[in-house]
């Protein structure tokens, strides 16, 4: 962020006074609901839960406290949108940073009030890595968001495209703002009042509801659920990787070496810990999960179902999309999931190796021995008849019987037919197996 250049010693209007007298104040439930993460579906899915507990409720104002580095622009338009057609009137005080999506956010609120030392806009956009964005077709569309945002209130548009616009210059001597290009404009809160920007500026929501003209008797303040806790916890991407590498790695680790029992449990709680957080951020749906479940199924079955690879592409896919589409970005949830994978395949590799005589696969090899304590009796494998002569004292066909050597055995020949008391001669013995062929005259 380039802060703009601003004529700070210029003179600042001094504070407005309360539009009305403290006995007129308005009376009623006064909501305050905090805006105070990054601006992504699961505020989004808090912001909806507060407008619709202070509309049950019946309350006569919503304030947002502000101080958020921004987020998602998609979640950010959902939430300006929810903010600006809300039947209940609204209002911002930001008490920290209306950067970026926050500042759209403050924007489309009925008035902004602004606690000393507090920031609104640099609003350009960025991708993942905080890279700034060049595609003009985006940047065109959010400089009309945060204008159309501005104009609601009758705040001057060109200081708005300045917040996201790096190209944009604003020259605004006598609000003390001239923006150069290279430069995104962030108001401090006497900057901002005296652009227009701010209302007020009040040391604390109370009396910003106060300044406002409403009682401060009744006031609810919505907090976050230990689950909607919980859940900005688990969707943390360091943590989604953590959660998604305990889960491979226990599952597949349980599949590969049964009987151990713990890497099973412990993968599947990862897993659920993993969509849960997503769940209730508004991320993952009942779908979601659902593939994911079938996916794993498959992967199990592919063990022991022969299906040259089918199965296991399928199940595959199923548990990669599922994982994928609960996340709230693709991107994230596919790189979290390679590191994952990669992290995960070196310990089951170490944990087959260890536990090598535990491994399924020892399930598909025959170790069993014929061995005389199992009741088993060898074979002599009468090698001493190879070249030996006798008489087929039946046709054999292949199999028979003959004298050789004075002994009655069991005979094979090469597959061809030898006539009852014609002549052979042993040409190999394989075990309890003596092969035969016809002695020619």
């Amino acid at each position: 962020m380039i802060p703009l250049t601003a004529d700070v010693n210029a003179d600042i209007a001094p504070p407005k006074s309360p539009d009305v007298s403290v006995g007129e104040l308005k009376k009623g439930p006064v909501f305050i609901i905090p805006v105070d993460q990054e601006i992504e579906r699961g505020l989004q899915r808090f912001l909806e839960r507060g407008f619709q507990e202070a509309t049950n409720y019946g309350a006569v104002l919503i304030v947002l406290e502000i101080d958020t580095p921004g987020g998602l622009v998609d979640s950010a338009e959902q939430i300006g949108t929810m903010v600006r057609d809300s039947g209940i009137p609204t209002a911002a005080y930001i008490k920290g940073d209306a950067a970026s999506a926050g500042s759209y956010i403050a924007l489309n609120a009925g008035k902004i009030i602004m606690k000393p030392g507090s920031m609104i806009g640099s609003a350009s956009l960025v991708d993942m890595n905080g890279q700034s964005v060049d595609d003009a077709k985006m940047i065109s569309y959010w400089k009309a968001k945060m204008v159309g945002a501005a104009a609601l209130n009758g705040r001057d548009p060109d200081i708005a495209a300045g917040m996201m616009d790096i190209n944009a210059v604003v020259d605004k001597p006598e609000l003390g703002i001239s923006k150069s290009k290279g430069e995104i404009i962030a108001l401090t809160s006497d900057e901002a009042l005296k652009a227009g920007y701010a209302d007020q500026i009040t040391a604390t929501p109370e009396a910003a509801i106060t300044w406002l003209g409403y009682s401060t008797d009744d006031i609810f303040r919505v907090e976050h659920t230990g689950a909607e806790k919980m859940s900005q916890f688990l969707t943390n991407p360091i943590i989604m990787t953590i959660l998604l590498f305990i889960g491979i790695a226990g599952v597949v680790i349980e599949m590969l070496v049964p009987g151990f029992g713990a890497p099973g449990i412990i993968g599947t709680l990862a897993f659920a810990l993993y969509f849960f957080g997503n769940y209730v951020a508004g991320f993952a749906g009942a779908e979601t999960l659902l593939l994911f479940i079938v996916g794993l199924v498959m992967l199990v079955l592919e063990l022991f179902v022969p299906s040259f690879g089918i199965l296991g592409l399928l199940g595959s896919v199923c548990l990669v999309a599922g994982v994928v589409r609960a996340a709230f970005s693709y991107t994230h949830a596919l790189f979290s999931l390679g590191i994952a994978f990669a992290a995960a395949a070196v310990v089951i590799i170490i944990v087959a190796v260890v536990f090598k005589e535990r491994g399924i696969w020892n399930r598909f090899i025959l170790k069993d021995s014929l061995t005389k304590k199992q009741g088993f009796v060898p074979v002599e494998e009468k090698r001493n008849l190879i070249g030996g002569t006798g008489i087929s004292i039946t046709p054999l066909r292949p199999s028979g019987t003959a004298i050789v050597g004075g002994e009655r055995i069991d005979v094979v020949t090469e597959g061809g037919f030898i006539d009852m008391n014609s002549a052979i001669s042993v040409i190999k013995v394989e075990g309890g197996r003596i092969v035969v062929k016809e002695i020619k005259a």
